[in-house]
């Protein structure tokens, strides 16, 4: 039971007051302490990332208090400092239990627990302790604000964490990415050189190809130099020894088409008055109507020698008639005589045509077998030549294909390497622009 008295009423509010104004302090004390220690927590954790000049890589060694924990212990605090006090609770309160609670921070000091306590004393406490309420208020007010603001910031260091390991798992992917694409452009690169190499070794080997082919034209335009040259000389002999050049004409009589092969033939003088005679045409032509007149020549020979013989055996049975018979009249005989003058002129002159015949049968034949000696040799010579043209001429362009061809695949190919050059220079410029934002 209690009972109430003004002297009672009056010392349980001073015990009332003091132990308020005690708990206030206490509550001010560690709502100061924990509100400084987390201060100084994140005080010490920016002054540090600003050092280290990133708040990403210091985020691992970022301690995070517990601030449900700390929000339960204020509002326990608070709940406990500011428990209205019963009067009934405290009836016994004796003075030495202020004492034990307060000490000597009583102003006046007394260590009578026993005596009154004076109001104007009172008064000044109570404002006191009023004036701690709202201290302790504006703390509490400062501390939850801060607080607040504590987490938003918690929060936004949590979400740049967050976009930075993304940023740092793309940058790594990035980078992995770009590493893979550089290799690859080495293996193309390497590859490329490769081809470049065996292009400019086939290039070498083209180029020795054709100084040989130039060294081979080389020494068949001197061959073409001395072939001029002799035949020079030779037109010159058959100057000198006056012969005749006779060009050989269509072969086989056919006008309606191109020669084959412009011959030539060198024939004294008289085979080529010889050949004229025998008309215009192909040399083989006129060689044929030549030895057609050469057998009917023949055939007149033979025709000529066997009336020889008859006019022999006539002769000798009419000189066999004389002088076993009676002599003719002197007309008969002088008859007679003029017809053996005129058969032995005759025979005389056909003897002498035989003999020319021959002999100009005889020339020819040797003039003919060597003209076509001649001939066959030009021929076969031209034929040569001509042959020897057409393969040098399909080799020159073989090679000038050849040529062509390895010089656009050189340019292609150092188009090609340039191009790639460039990438490969234009990706490494990119990888040193993310490793600097890096």
């Amino acid at each position: 039971m209690c009972v109430y008295s003004p002297q009672s009423s009056s010392d349980d509010d001073t015990v009332s007051s003091v132990s308020q104004e005690r708990f206030s302090r206490g509550r001010r004390d560690s709502a100061s302490s924990d509100f400084s220690d987390i201060s100084e927590s994140a005080a010490d954790y920016f002054s540090r990332s600003n050092r280290r000049g990133s708040i990403v890589s210091d985020l691992d060694d970022l301690s995070i208090p517990d601030l449900d924990a700390l929000d339960e212990k204020c509002d326990k605090q608070y709940s406990d400092y500011s428990r209205p006090s019963s009067r009934c609770a405290t009836p016994g309160l004796s003075a030495a239990t202020l004492a034990s609670l307060g000490g000597t921070s009583s102003r006046r000091g007394s260590a009578d627990a026993g005596s009154a306590y004076d109001p104007d004393t009172s008064l000044s406490e109570l404002r006191d302790i009023y004036e701690l309420k709202d201290q302790i208020q504006d703390v509490e007010g400062r501390y939850m604000q801060g607080l607040k603001e504590l987490k938003e910031s918690l929060a936004e260091v949590e979400e740049k964490y967050k976009k930075a390991m993304v940023s740092n798992a793309q940058l790594d992917n990035d980078k992995a990415n770009l590493i893979y694409q550089v290799d690859t452009l080495k293996d193309v690169i390497e590859e490329m050189e490769e081809q470049m190499s065996e292009m400019r070794r086939e290039l070498e080997e083209k180029s020795k190809d054709l100084e040989r082919q130039k060294h081979t034209c080389t020494v068949l335009q001197h061959k073409q130099e001395e072939l001029k040259e002799g035949i020079r000389q030779r037109d010159e002999l058959i100057e000198k020894h006056g012969l005749v050049i006779i060009p050989d004409g269509t072969p086989n009589g056919d006008v309606n088409h191109e020669p084959l092969s412009s011959g030539i033939t060198v024939v004294s003088q008289e085979a080529a008055q010889v050949l004229e005679s025998a008309g215009e045409g192909p040399l083989d032509v006129r060689l044929r109507k030549l030895a057609e007149e050469k057998d009917e020549l023949l055939a007149q020979i033979r025709k000529l020698k066997n009336q020889l013989e008859e006019e022999r055996q006539k002769h000798s049975k009419v000189d066999s008639a004389y002088t076993d018979g009676e002599r003719m009249e002197n007309g008969t005989d002088l008859h007679f005589i003029e017809m053996q003058r005129d058969a032995n002129r005759q025979i005389s002159e056909y003897k002498f045509k035989l003999s020319k015949a021959e002999q100009e049968m005889g020339t020819m034949e040797q003039n003919i077998n060597r003209l076509e000696g001649q001939v066959s040799r030009y021929k076969a010579a031209a034929d040569n030549s001509e042959k020897i043209e057409d393969e040098l001429k399909a080799e020159k362009r073989k090679l000038q294909r050849e040529l062509r061809t390895a010089l656009d695949k050189i340019e292609e190919m150092e188009m090609t390497n340039n191009h790639l050059v460039k990438r490969l220079e234009k990706m490494k410029a990119n990888r040193n622009a993310l490793l600097s934002q890096q």
